[in-house]
């Protein structure tokens, strides 16, 4: 079922596209050797570039460039070997030279698309309209000082991607899935950190809303939002205040907003520029940027197994269901735990246990898996007494307790405490013979067909042995002395 918001009209459909600005991760800005490290004093990344002190001149990071062409090819994008470098011109008080070093006509990626999945299982395409390379302005802040506003220009210069989509996403459901899967591919490529909440990725939002089989309608750009979650309240707040105004006769204005998540509600920014606003006109300091081909197949050659192709291989490799796979390839670091554990033991084991028993661990701590109480060598030493009989599964999720708490190694924890799974038929033979004798009311029952009492049996044998005896063992001679 589609989404659709229900108006007093009827059905509306959503239409969304998104501008991710990613921030492209180099040791110094696009067009000077500044750092472009976060998180310095205010105005200590500055050159004289940044700055935009007269008769200084830009010099191109290469290093910026082969960021862009790795991202492209992770977007399944057209990769431009001829692209320039425009100037966008707008004044405000954060952009020192009074114009954005960007791309417009000729960007450095062309058409691509990336798959999204969605919580139900479906699968949909989502087209990339281009990617181009663009500077960062610096930053304004207006609460330092009661009537003043305050520069840092340790952002000016930096160099961003502007991944731009098509208008193909029809849910918040659908923009989310997107933007987590752009923060994977560049996060797995190493291109951008994708930190949302230190402003190194964060997302322009265009939203338009029509009946269903009419062609779009007008669109609203929301500005700058840094997460994944607001971007999702914010199509909806807005999508809605669209309705509003068609149901109530009115028409809904092309402009620019800003979303107050305190508020739930999106405002007026500044009426909707269109290209020509910007007088857009080539660069004169750059040249146009051409790119040999056989470059770009050697950056091709040297790219990480990207999120897609991983959670295939984890499929066919390790027997993993799509979904389990494609939980453990979202975060790269969380994949490589995985297969850490997962290295020479049973795939489906391994997933369960990191997807479960970790998982639990570390949402309840609040922890990432860097900070995990538990390695991945610790966590795969106990599946490997899983497997040789020394514990059984309700034991190892004893013992794993233990080791989030102590840190000890699985092996130490059963040694110390005694925890050694009972695989000695006889013993296990004397207690089911006790078991049986102290029963015989619950024989006669389990006799004249009710089967389920067999469970209370092995629970019964389980409970004598505390836990320890083999199940299978004791499944196999239960039903053995039964019959």
């Amino acid at each position: 079922m589609s989404y659709m918001i229900e108006g007093s009209t009827g059905a509306w459909e959503v239409v969304i596209g998104l501008e991710v600005h990613a921030q492209v991760i180099s040791k110094a800005k696009l067009f000077s050797g500044a750092s472009a490290h976060f998180g310095a004093d205010p105005n200590t990344h500055v050159s004289l570039v940044d700055a935009a002190f007269p008769g200084m001149l830009p010099v191109l990071n290469r290093e910026c460039v082969d960021q862009a062409i790795r991202t492209g090819l992770g977007l399944n994008a057209k990769i431009n070997l001829m692209s320039r470098f425009d100037r966008k011109n707008y004044f405000y008080a954060d952009l020192p030279q009074g114009y954005q070093i960007s791309q417009f006509e000729f960007p450095i990626v062309g058409e691509g698309s990336i798959e999204i999945e969605l919580e139900d299982g479906s699968v949909k395409n989502i087209g990339i309209t281009r990617l181009h390379l663009e500077q960062d302005a610096g930053k304004s802040i207006h609460d330092l000082t009661p009537k003043d506003t305050v520069v840092d220009l340790n952002r000016s210069g930096v160099a961003l991607m502007e991944i731009v989509s098509e208008p193909d996403m029809r849910s918040p459901e659908e923009a989310g899935a997107y933007l987590r899967k752009i923060r994977a591919i560049v996060r797995y490529l190493g291109t951008c950190d994708g930190n949302m909440e230190e402003g190194s990725m964060r997302a322009d939002v265009n939203v338009s809303v029509r009946k269903p089989g009419e062609d779009y309608r007008t669109r609203c750009e929301l500005k700058n939002i840094n997460s994944i979650r607001y971007v999702m309240q914010a199509i909806e707040i807005e999508a809605k205040r669209h309705i509003e105004i068609y149901e109530n006769g009115g028409e809904v204005d092309q402009e620019t907003r800003l979303f107050d998540v305190a508020r739930g509600e999106t405002r007026t920014m500044r009426s909707k520029e269109n290209a020509h606003d910007y007088r857009y006109f080539p660069d004169p300091d750059l040249l146009p940027l051409i790119v040999e081909q056989s470059h770009v197949d050697h950056l091709k050659s040297t790219l990480a197994e990207l999120p897609d192709d991983k959670r295939n291989r984890f499929q066919s490799e390790y027997g993993l269901t799509r979904y389990d796979a494609n939980v453990l390839v979202a975060e790269q670091d969380v994949a490589n735990f995985f297969e850490k554990v997962a290295k020479g033991r049973d795939g489906r084991m391994a997933s369960n246990w990191v997807t479960g028993e970790l998982f639990a661990v570390l949402n309840k701590q609040g922890l990432t898996i860097h900070e995990s109480p538990i390695s991945a060598d610790a966590l795969g030493s106990l599946l490997d007494l899983i497997a040789d009989n020394t514990i059984n599964g309700k034991i190892a999720k004893e013992v794993f307790e233990d080791m989030v708490e102590t840190g000890d190694m699985p092996g130490d924890i059963v040694e110390r405490k005694g925890l050694k799974q009972v695989t000695d038929t006889g013993a296990i033979e004397k207690v089911i013979a006790e078991i049986l004798a102290a029963n015989p009311d619950k024989i006669a029952q389990y006799k004249s067909g009710k089967d389920k009492l067999f469970g209370f049996f092995v629970g019964q044998v389980m409970k004598e042995m505390q836990g320890k005896a083999n199940p299978a063992i004791v499944n196999d001679l239960l039903k053995k002395q039964l019959s």
